[in-house]
């Protein structure tokens, strides 16, 4: 009978919790991430990247409901400035990002403290409308994008066909 070590028994079983404990493998899908500096502001996103599969996820949301923007663990949007999405002031920092259907062809960015299972009112920084379109292709894969577009930032969600995007700049 072959014996096996304790150490390697702790080492498999850790391992064996990481893999399983990971956020970024809890739906089998990989973490992305966006990055842009713009006029000297570093803007990151961080968000999960979940399937279609064929299913029609945003189809599902009905008006007023939050969408968490990804998968497993929260979506971040971080930045060393304020930023200006049209008027609207997100102070520096990480925030957690939702989108919100308001009405068929009408969505809101949600700037907030909470996750979407956790938001209250309360959790809110600040709202910018989002500028909705359908695209020619398909994202598979939930996409988020940062650009500069000659000193303002697009800030671009795909998943399907939908594209939702919102232009900003730093405060």
């Amino acid at each position: 009978m072959t014996r096996i070590s304790p150490p390697l028994i702790a080492l498999a079983t850790a391992t064996l919790m990481a893999l399983t404990c990971s956020p970024s493998l809890a739906h089998g899908t990989e973490r992305g991430s966006a990055k842009v500096t713009l006029n000297g502001a570093h803007v990151s996103i961080a968000y999960g990247r979940p399937a279609l599969r064929g299913r029609d996820m945003i189809g599902q949301l009905k008006p007023g409901q939050l969408w968490r923007i990804g998968a497993d663990a929260p979506t971040t949007l971080e930045s060393d400035r304020d930023l200006n999405f049209g008027g609207t002031i997100v102070p520096k920092g990480k925030h957690i990002l939702l989108a919100r259907l308001d009405e068929p062809g009408k969505w809101t960015l949600v700037f907030s403290s909470k996750s979407a299972f956790d938001y209250d009112a309360s959790a809110k920084i600040a709202e910018v409308p989002l500028t909705p379109r359908e695209a020619g292709d398909s994202k598979e894969m939930v996409t988020v994008t940062l650009t500069d577009n000659s000193g303002t930032g697009i800030l671009e969600i795909a998943w399907g066909k939908m594209r939702l995007s919102a232009s900003f700049q730093p405060a």
